[in-house]
Formats: C-alpha cells, structure tokens, sequence
C-alpha cells in the first residue's frame, strides 16, 4: 500500500467538434518501420470520449498521453479529441483512421464503434482502452485492460475496512460489462475484509460525467445504511463526495490519487495509471513490435499499476490486511477476471 502522494492535475483543453471535420474515406495506413503515412513521423490518434479534466479515468489517460508525447517529441505526431457525444465516436475513429498509424480510443462504452471502424481499416492499428476484460482482440486491434475490477476489489477491502456502520456501496456510471464486474470484484474485496460486511446493491447513474445524479444515488446509499462508497465514475464523483459531505460519509476515490486532506469526503484512493496503456501502445509503435494482443495491466503487471492509499486510519490492521490482499492477487491466488 503505497503513500499519499499529489499527482499532477490534468490541463484543460479545448474539445475538437467531430461533427465539422471533414471525413475522408481511404482505407490506407503503413507500419512503424515504413515511417508512418507521411513517410517521416508516425501518427497517433486518441478518442477521449469524456473531459480531459475530470480527474478521473479520462484525466489519468491524458497524463499517459502527455508523457508519450513528450517521450516521443520529433518521432510521433499526436492529435487527440475529447467530449465526443456517442453518436460521433464512429466519425472521430474514421477521422483518425484515415491520418493515423494508430488510433487508440479511451473507455469501454467506444467498444462497439472501434471494432467496427478497425474491422473497416484493416492495414490501421487499433488500441482500446478499458472495454470487456474478456473481449478478443481483432487482427489490427489491441485490447488493454487498466484491471479496473482489480481496483474495485480493493477498493471494496478498504470501504469495508474503513466502514463504522458495517455497510458499504459501490456506485457505477454506466451499466457496461467492465463496469458490472468491477461492481461483482468491489462487493468480492469487501467480503474478503469482512465477511460480515453488507454490501447494497450496485448502482448504475448511467452517465460517467452526471454530478447530480451521481449525488442523487449516493444519497440513497447513504440513506440505506451505507458510511463508505466505492466508485467507477468520472465527473461524477464530485457528486458523491458533496452527498458524502452531506451525511457523515466517505468515499474511496481514483485513479487518480490526491494529497490526503485536499478533500475530507474521500478516505482513500485506488490509483490507476490508465495512462501508462497509451505508453505501453506508443513505445511498442515506435519500437516496430506492436501486435494485436489482450494485454492485462494492474498487480500482475510486469510494472504494477494498481494501489490504494488510505487517508487518516490509525489502525495498522487494515493497512495489514490490504497489504495481504494485493499479495494475493499478485501472486494469482485471488483473480478480478
């Protein structure tokens, strides 16, 4: 279990508007060893479909894509595209397919849209990030899994850890097949703390981004008897931790982690690094060995990129117990898929 530390916040940036772009329809694209489309630097091209700034899942994606470009600054153009409504994400795929030596789309809920437009640029790669843990990668499409079903395990051990009242909630964004199994591992991490733990019912706001009702939900949690909330959402949990604020409760934040006391609603953060998938995509790109693969991330990881950090406990129990459990997973004795 790893210290609090202070991340750097993701830069707001202005979002392209899909529906003006003009949309070319070759069905072109070369490999990193033909130099990419121009003949000089590889193209990379991001999908965003939430705000870079949410300090969630999509702003801990951007750090990742931050740090690429700059790790790659002369050999890879990066463009990128954010607050895509989901009528437009097949346009900003095509979009980047017909320019880009990769595509990568960020979020589980482009799914159907990325394999749709790779199936259509088959000499194109293709990278998603965050879609069905047990989805098969097509012949130009990867499959990286941030293990967020691993974080919520964690994130359910600590809510239950952490819980005075003995009941603890998990509240997701959207009812979409990674988010339904992070619900499942959240209530299994619980149960693993605390056999006696009650764990409500999982609920589903059905937007990532939606405050309020994200608030609302949290609310009704917090109503049924529930101190600690686990959560996968992006704008979203700011709306959970006003409703925290509300009714002397708590929620486990991420992924990205804060500065312990920034904000007394959260008790503890699972961080993942979404962004280091868009590294992992680039380096391979640039390096000439990309392939399609499923690639699972997290603490089985040949580099772990799950944790959790907990804020303000005394009891050197809990600590104790997270740390056996990521020993576990680990080491496969506890698997999230």
């Amino acid at each position: 279990m790893a210290p609090s530390r202070p991340l750097l916040a993701p830069a707001a940036v202005a979002a392209s508007v899909v529906s003006g772009l003009l949309l070319l329809t070759a069905c072109g694209g070369t490999s990193a060893a033909d130099g990419g489309k121009d003949g000089g630097t590889l193209k990379v091209g991001v999908l965003f479909p939430g705000s870079l700034s949410d300090d969630g899942f999509m702003g801990s994606a951007h750090l990742g894509y931050q740090r690429a470009e700059k790790q790659h600054a002369g050999t890879v153009e990066f463009s990128k595209v954010e607050q895509v409504a989901t009528a437009d994400y097949e346009k900003a795929l095509v979009r980047f397919a017909t320019t880009s030596d990769l595509v990568i789309s960020i979020g589980g809920q482009t799914d159907a849209d990325v394999r749709n437009v790779a199936a259509r640029f088959p000499q194109v790669k293709f990278a998603e990030i965050g879609g069905p843990a047990d989805g098969k990668p097509l012949a130009n499409l990867s499959l990286y899994d941030p293990q967020q079903a691993e974080a919520a395990f964690l994130s359910g051990a600590a809510s239950a850890l952490l819980s005075e009242s003995g009941t603890v909630g998990f509240i997701g964004g959207a009812e979409l097949p990674a988010i339904v199994n992070a619900a499942k591992e959240f209530g299994r991490g619980a149960e693993a703390a605390d056999p006696d733990v009650k764990v409500l019912a999982p609920q589903y706001v059905g937007d990532f981004n939606d405050v309020a009702k994200a608030k609302q939900s949290a609310l009704a949690d917090f109503g049924a008897g529930a101190d600690v909330l686990g959560q996968v959402l992006n704008l979203g949990h700011k709306g959970v931790a006003q409703a925290a604020g509300q009714r002397d409760g708590a929620l486990i934040g991420g992924p990205i982690a804060h500065k312990c006391g920034s904000d007394p609603a959260y008790a503890g953060y699972v961080e993942t690094d979404i962004g280091a998938e868009i590294e992992y995509a680039v380096d391979h790109l640039v390096a000439g060995d990309w392939k399609a693969e499923a690639v699972h991330f997290g603490l089985t990881f040949e580099e772990p990129h799950n944790d959790i950090v907990l804020c303000d406990t005394t009891d050197p129990a809990v600590g104790e117990k997270l740390d056996e459990l990521e020993r576990k997973i680990t080491a496969g004795e506890i698997t999230t898929r």
